[in-house]
């Protein structure tokens, strides 16, 4: 079951990216897409937290500052890609966060305890967006480029935090609620009267489409982590980017070419090589 709940969890944030890409072909303003990813998360929660009783106090307020600034500087970074590049590069950008946290592990090693394997395949998955990013990126599409790669960047600083909430206690339904709600005001402070008034039925159904499937993603992943070997979850994420390309052939019918599945097959193998270099380390050294 935990390899089902990961797979859907990846096949609905493959999607909620495609209704972001949508969205923004169809016109809504980026601010109103933000804003309907984190909505249906924070009426959930909220509902759910008062019918269960369910404290909403937070563990930490300055950790839950720290991950929400990088966190959602991540997310409207990510969200802002996907309306200047294919589906399946965004994605994969994104996706690089992994490649920094090994990064920065690598880099506060000492020199003598430095990991070959893991630094070797770190540059591997930065080649791998080399290749992603090589002459087929017009000069409209570097600025979205350069997003997606700062997406991945700022979220892999995240993670550090969320980790750190997790250390302290804070469960994970809690953490997705209160950045539901920074998202959800950013996104307030930068939403225009025109911009609501300007929405079509169809862009109306888009937006709603980006808040479920990115709160099902959530729900299913966080299942899934729960659910047995945080390895097995940590390899099977990485599907978000094979059902991203698939999406992006059947909506847009952009289709990579071969350098451009190279890359993201060579950021899934960094990405998951990095993810079980960590969890045999955490094994021999807990601490």
């Amino acid at each position: 079951m935990q390899a089902l709940w990961m797979l859907v969890a990846s096949l609905m944030f493959a999607l909620m990216g495609a209704g972001v890409k949508l969205a923004t072909d169809q016109g809504t303003s980026l601010a109103l897409i933000v804003m309907a990813r984190g909505l249906p998360s924070v009426v959930f929660i909220l509902v759910w937290a008062l019918l269960t009783q369910h404290s909403l106090k937070p563990k930490s307020v300055r950790l839950h500052v720290q991950r929400n600034i990088f966190g959602g500087t991540a997310l409207w970074l990510v969200f802002f890609s996907y309306g200047f590049l294919p589906l399946a590069s965004a994605t994969s950008l994104n996706y690089t966060s992994s490649l920094f946290i090994g990064a920065w592990v690598i880099y506060r090693a000492g020199k003598g305890q430095r990991d070959i394997w893991r630094l070797s395949t770190i540059l591997l998955g930065f080649l791998g967006v080399l290749l992603i990013l090589r002459p087929s990126i017009t000069e409209e599409q570097w600025i979205g480029a350069l997003a997606g790669l700062g997406s991945g960047f700022f979220a892999s600083i995240a993670m550090f935090q969320v980790k750190s909430l997790g250390q302290v206690g804070e469960p994970v339904w809690r953490t997705v609620f209160y950045f539901s709600i920074v998202i959800c005001l950013s996104s307030l402070i930068a939403v225009q009267k025109a911009d609501i008034l300007a929405l079509s039925l169809a862009s109306t159904i888009t937006l709603f489409g980006v808040g479920v499937f990115g709160m099902l993603g959530q729900l299913c992943m966080t299942q899934a982590y729960g659910a047995g070997s945080p390895m097995l979850a940590a390899v099977l994420q990485y599907s978000t980017i094979i059902f991203a390309a698939l999406i992006g052939i059947v909506m847009w019918e952009t289709i990579p070419d071969t350098w451009a599945w190279l890359g993201m097959s060579l950021i899934i193998f960094a990405g998951v090589f990095s993810a079980w270099r960590t969890m045999q380390q955490q094994k021999r050294n807990p601490s």
